[in-house]
């Protein structure tokens, strides 16, 4: 049976939740969603047959972020829209079980942020990785700015967000930003397989261990989320964030000044 909140569905197989977003082409990430999203995972929480979840979306991008051509655009809505939607993204990183996510195609900005919010990633070989916030001029948002340093190391999370250089699945495998690299045609079982793995163990030691290794994560997400919504706001009105925007819509670098 499947259960519909907004454009996220939830699925029971067994002790597994399969949790969608169905927003293609490109599935951008807004408040709404975001909070579809965490109170799905909240409803999972509260069901004692559910051990652990599996998160993927619809069509071929795993997410590309916020929308900046669209009304779903946080940055669109001044300091209360951004801060709207990173009060419901340290709702996902306060989940109590177990997340697989199953990377596809690209996970970017927002997207990696959303792809980090799981405890293991399996991805595709057409899968790509950028936290490409200084090609639009902006400073990286969704706690990225922890939690890539804590996943792949600080120096290499320092290279991804200064070049906003995009990460090829192999090389994210080589780095443990992706824990498995398979077949797209085989993505499904493979996370499902990792999920059920998990969730054949005792559920009260499952969850404890994972507090125990994921204890602070939240409030560490929380605590970076809000230093980095004020340089998002300090960035927000500058020429360079407008030419970035204009650049990702026209597909081409941006010119930028300094200003």
């Amino acid at each position: 049976m499947r259960e519909r909140l907004g454009d996220v569905s939830v699925e029971t197989a067994g002790p597994v939740a399969i949790i969608e977003l169905h927003r293609p082409p490109h599935n951008h990430v807004s408040t709404v969603l975001l909070r579809d999203l965490a109170d799905a995972l909240a409803r999972i929480d509260l069901d004692p047959e559910i051990r652990c979840s599996v998160l993927q979306t619809e069509g071929k991008t795993f997410c590309a972020g916020a929308d900046l051509a669209g009304a779903d655009d946080p940055t669109q809505h001044g300091l209360e829209g951004t801060r709207q939607l990173y009060v419901e993204a340290v709702r996902l990183f306060s989940a109590n079980k177990p997340i697989v996510a199953l990377v596809q195609g690209a996970a970017v900005g927002a997207g990696l942020g959303l792809a980090l919010v799981a405890d293991f990633r399996i991805a595709a070989p057409e899968a790509r990785f950028a936290a490409n916030f200084v090609k639009l001029g902006f400073h990286p948002g969704f706690g990225i700015t922890h939690t890539l340093p804590r996943l792949i190391g600080s120096q290499k999370a320092l290279l991804m967000c200064l070049t906003g250089r995009r990460i090829k699945a192999e090389q994210a495998l080589e780095w443990h930003l992706v824990d498995e690299v398979v077949p797209l045609d085989q993505l499904r079982e493979a996370g499902l397989g990792l999920a059920r793995e998990i969730a054949e163990n005792a559920p009260l030691a499952l969850m404890a261990t994972r507090d125990t290794m994921r204890a602070t994560l939240a409030a560490a997400v929380k605590a970076q989320s809000d230093h980095e919504s004020i340089e998002q706001m300090k960035l927000r009105n500058t020429d360079d964030f407008a030419e970035g925007v204009r650049a990702v819509r026209e597909r081409r670098a941006g010119h930028f000044t300094g200003r």
